[in-house]
């Protein structure tokens, strides 16, 4: 039963924790102009690349980032899954190919690109063995 509880409980913040990533790129635009936020971009391969799972596990989802981006960021991963399972729809993979084609030509992954309201690129980050805390550190300093 404890069990139970204890699975639950971790559903439903992995949940409410996923509910700030935007899924259209065009509306996380629309948003981010709207309040006025800049844009964190986040190129994943989510199935297939160690460091983008450990940012996702270590950052991405820890508490420190959650409260960050509700007060600062609109947050947009653009996923490049390998496994068939994992496959996102037709058009989500069109408009993550055309954002690396815009912003991540070399294909780096983890790739994290800051963008204004306006599109234009303030800072680009990979993988840091970093703290949540320093991690936001960081995406901050480009801003300044």
């Amino acid at each position: 039963m404890k069990k139970n509880l204890l699975f639950a409980f971790l559903l439903v913040n992995s949940l409410l924790i996923a509910q700030n990533w935007q899924t259209n790129f065009e509306e996380a635009k629309i948003l981010d102009q709207k309040e006025n936020k800049n844009i964190v971009l986040v190129f994943s391969g989510s199935d297939w690349c160690a460091p983008c799972m450990k940012l996702e596990k270590n950052i991405w989802m820890s508490p420190e980032f959650q409260t960050e981006t509700q007060n600062s960021w609109i947050i947009y991963k653009a996923d490049f899954p390998k496994k068939k399972a994992n496959q996102l729809s037709a058009e989500l993979t069109e408009q993550n190919k055309k954002l690396a084609e815009k912003y991540n030509k070399d294909g780096s992954f983890p790739l994290v690109v800051l963008l204004t309201p306006s599109g234009k690129v303030l800072g680009m980050f990979g993988f840091k063995n970093i703290s949540p805390t320093e991690y936001i550190a960081l995406i901050h300093s480009a801003e300044k």
